[in-house]
């Protein structure tokens, strides 16, 4: 309204035949009179929500600085623990893969052992085994033999020799058996 004001004023002094280059002290003064009116009231009704809006703005700004920058902090907090999970993760499974290896040579070496073991027990039961069926077959050697030469000395006897004879020939004969 106030502009209408000045507007008009600045027309009605043109119809009285001043330039706009002009110094006219009533155009000043209702100018100076307009901007002081203006000014109170700005003051009153805008300039204290203007100035309250502008803190509320700057102190949710700084809320959201102080956010971030707490928000990053944390961030970089996670980061951290993290990379010391990672890091001490990396060192289970290392851990975890030598021992796994030692256990493994380890039951190599067993395995190896345990196998020697059941090699060298096989080879002495199967030598024993020999050993046995050699007396087994020795024995039974022994007394085909004496039966031949109880059937020899029959027939020895059948064509009549004396019995020292006979005994002298037969224990000859077991006894180089018994030495081979």
């Amino acid at each position: 309204m106030l502009t209408l004001f000045t507007f008009i004023v600045l027309a009605a002094e043109q119809e009285s035949g001043g330039s706009l280059i002009d110094v006219n002290p009533g155009v000043i003064f209702w100018t100076v009179v307009t901007f002081i009116f203006l000014m109170l009231v700005l003051k009153k009704f805008a300039w204290k929500p203007i100035l309250t809006a502008l803190d509320q703005r700057e102190s949710a700004i700084k809320e959201s600085l102080e956010k971030a920058e707490k928000a990053k902090e944390e961030a970089q907090k996670i980061l951290d623990e993290n990379q010391a999970n990672l890091a001490k993760a990396e060192e289970e499974s290392k851990k975890i893969i030598s021992q796994s290896r030692a256990y493994a040579e380890k039951l190599k070496e067993q395995i190896l052992l345990d196998s020697k073991a059941e090699a060298k027990k096989i080879i002495e039961e199967a030598s024993s085994e020999i050993e046995r069926k050699k007396d087994a077959a020795f024995d039974e050697l022994k007394s085909q033999v004496a039966e031949i030469a109880i059937q020899a000395a029959e027939k020895i006897l059948k064509e009549n020799l004396d019995k020292n004879t006979q005994a002298k020939i037969v224990d000859k004969y077991i006894g180089e058996i018994t030495k081979n």
